[in-house]
């Protein structure tokens, strides 16, 4: 065989060889960026979290740690063309399953997180919830109880350790995954403000109460029943007392002040409690409310029923709804038919 054609031969080699480099090389780039990487999920999309001073390594590692990628050297390699790691923006971010590389980072690294719909309802104790709040945002309950014990806070928020309850509306609010304990109570002091807009302020003057009032007025009537249709009832019987310049005589103040809230049923020698909180020494609402009340409570107060009731007490048929009286005398006949059905039931 001639040289020449040995030169030749190689030289068909090498340019096959260079040829199938090139294509296996662009084969796996197309791969890494372009075809379908996040299809090791269940379901069609998935949640992912950066934590607020998280570094990519750490991304990186949850994300291989998550099984979700199939190609983890693949998103590594575009992660860092795309400079994602001198990018990287905390957050809860939505991936779709059957996304590239390419579109998993583009994701990550725009800041544009999937918004969290945070709820919570009426609860009696501030470390319950901070213990809600905390599953829904990054700021953990440590933090937020912190927060909501910090008077200084409170101060610089214009409410009073004992209005403090009044600020939180309960609701559905649309947040940011990685909200701070101090931005959540700084957004609950804006909803609270968009809350009493004017329609409610006409209210207020209407019925001759603040907000504060009318925030623990909605407490009582809360822990006083928790059905929706007797509320307005309940809370124009509490303010046809207040009115009338009769002392509320409102159990659940009471168990309040005590701070103990195992009661069951308070007794005579507990009414003597000295509390500014104990509507049974004490006349006119408590200086706040005793419970973050619920939405419903609250428009029931600004909206309470218009009657001549003054008392009321649980029916003897169980059902949860109250019996009404004008009278002390009927008020005492009601409460016998309710204790009469109590013994009933007693083993």
């Amino acid at each position: 065989m001639s040289g020449k054609r040995i030169l030749l031969i190689t030289g068909l080699t090498i340019g096959v060889l260079s040829a199938m480099i090139l294509t296996t090389a662009g084969g796996v780039f197309y791969t890494w960026v372009y075809r379908p990487c996040l299809t090791q999920v269940n379901k069609d999309s998935v949640y992912f979290f950066v934590k607020t001073g998280t570094q990519y390594s750490q991304v990186y590692s949850d994300l291989k740690q998550s099984g979700w990628l199939k190609y983890n050297r693949g998103f590594d390699w575009v992660a860092r063309k795309k400079e994602y790691p001198a990018n990287l923006k905390p957050g809860r971010y939505l991936l779709l399953k059957g996304m590239s590389n390419s579109q998993v980072v583009d994701v990550l690294r725009s800041g544009k997180q999937a918004e969290v719909h945070l709820v919570f309802k009426t609860t009696r104790h501030f470390d319950r919830l901070a213990g809600i709040i905390s599953k829904q945002i990054e700021a953990d309950s440590a933090s937020l109880i912190n927060a909501f014990r910090d008077t200084s806070v409170m101060k610089s928020l214009g409410f009073t350790t004992d209005q403090w309850r009044a600020m939180f509306i309960p609701n559905t609010y649309r947040f940011f995954w990685n909200t701070s304990a101090k931005q959540f109570l700084d957004r609950m002091n804006l909803e609270f403000r968009a809350f009493w807009n004017s329609a409610r302020e006409s209210k207020l003057k209407d019925i001759g109460l603040d907000k504060f009032q009318v925030m623990a007025l909605a407490a009582i009537v809360q822990e006083e029943t928790f059905m929706p249709a007797d509320m307005p009832i309940v809370a124009g019987v509490y303010m046809n007392r207040i009115r009338k310049g009769i002392k509320l005589q409102a159990d659940p103040t009471v168990i309040f002040a005590l701070g103990d809230y195992s009661i069951k049923r308070v007794l005579h020698a507990q009414l003597t409690v000295d509390s500014p909180y104990n509507t049974y020494k004490y006349s006119g609402l408590p200086p706040g409310p005793i419970r973050i009340p619920s939405l419903e409570a609250i428009e029931a107060c600004l909206n309470y029923t218009k009657h001549d009731y003054l008392y009321f007490c649980a029916r003897e048929d169980f059902s949860g709804y109250s019996a009404f009286a004008r009278t002390y005398q009927e008020h005492l006949a009601n409460a016998r038919k309710y204790h009469r059905a109590m013994d009933k039931i007693k083993p």
